[in-house]
């Protein structure tokens, strides 16, 4: 089966991880690919920020944004990706001192060049805390209107919990944003609920979920997917094998999924890769497929 040719929405997906080794020489003509393919090899979480942090280091101008976005979305348009919430990393923006105005200017010019359908989701980093992510919210609520469509947070579960963000999930919310939150990837169960309790509609990743029924039998009745990365969660070792991968479980327990990269250039993925390890590994026949396909398109921010 060629998944390429199927109609896809990708939901979860950033853009700084989406930079692949030849565009990255592009912007920094001191590297060379075999450089930037070893520093995308890493070990656990915090090997994979390392990684993470490695790229943006080197966005340095609003340019090398745009650049990155216009390669970015080339593939999808390839893939047959006909819609895709791209995650802007605006908390990184503002930890490296930039100004965002021009950067956002950039990207969503970027992105009107492509026949992709884009909307963006401006992500916060949890860990630096709640006077942070309300500067990211912020920005978002000045956008609702301009592209932005939802704001969430990622970064480390461990060190900044859930709880601490109710406030500027309301904040955000009033502004007309939609909301997600990254959660149940590195942490359990616990992580997930907070996230659903402050008002997250989607939660990135969730596979943890699978270890409380209770929680598995609230996203089924509420019908709130998890943005599912597998390959993402096998590279990063939050689970101990794909064989272990709980997606098939998740699906046959009624919660609605998607498929997604997540941070595609660093986990040498495109999303009919996931379909298609999805089909192999797990045994998803052409309609699950489908459906899981169709997922994309039912759960999108618009």
């Amino acid at each position: 089966m060629d998944y390429r040719t199927w109609p896809k929405a990708e939901l979860h997906l950033h853009l700084e991880g989406s930079a692949e080794p030849e565009t990255m020489c592009e912007l920094d003509r001191g590297l060379d690919a075999d450089a930037v393919r070893a520093m995308y090899r890493f070990s656990g979480f915090q090997g994979f920020i390392q990684a993470y942090k490695s790229v943006v280091e080197r966005l340095r101008r609003p340019e090398d944004y745009a650049h990155i976005t216009r390669a970015l979305l080339a593939r999808l348009a390839a893939d047959n990706v006909q819609y895709a919430e791209i995650t802007l990393s605006a908390g990184v923006v503002l930890w490296k001192g930039q100004e965002f105005a021009p950067v956002y200017n950039a990207v969503r010019q970027a992105a009107a060049e492509s026949p992709v359908e884009v909307r963006w989701i401006l992500d916060a980093v949890r860990h630096f805390g709640v006077e942070h992510a309300m500067q990211v919210a912020e920005l978002a609520a000045a956008r609702v209107n301009d592209g932005v469509a939802a704001f969430g947070i990622g970064g480390d579960e461990s060190r900044g919990p859930a709880e601490w963000f109710g406030e500027v999930f309301r904040f955000a919310k009033k502004a007309g944003l939609r909301l997600t939150a990254h959660a149940g990837e590195t942490m359990g169960p616990a992580s997930v609920w907070a996230a659903l309790e402050i008002g997250a509609e989607r939660i990135g990743h969730g596979i943890r979920a699978l270890d409380d029924p209770a929680l598995m039998r609230h996203l089924c009745d509420r019908q709130i997917p998890l943005e599912v990365c597998i390959t993402s969660n096998v590279v990063m070792g939050v689970v101990e094998s794909i064989e272990t991968h709980p997606v098939r479980r998740l699906f046959e327990g009624g919660v609605p999924i998607t498929l997604n990269t997540d941070d595609p250039a660093i986990f040498a993925t495109t999303l009919s890769n996931e379909y298609a390890l999805a089909a192999r590994q797990f045994g998803f026949a052409e309609a699950e497929l489908c459906a899981i396909a169709e997922n994309g398109f039912k759960y999108r921010f618009r």
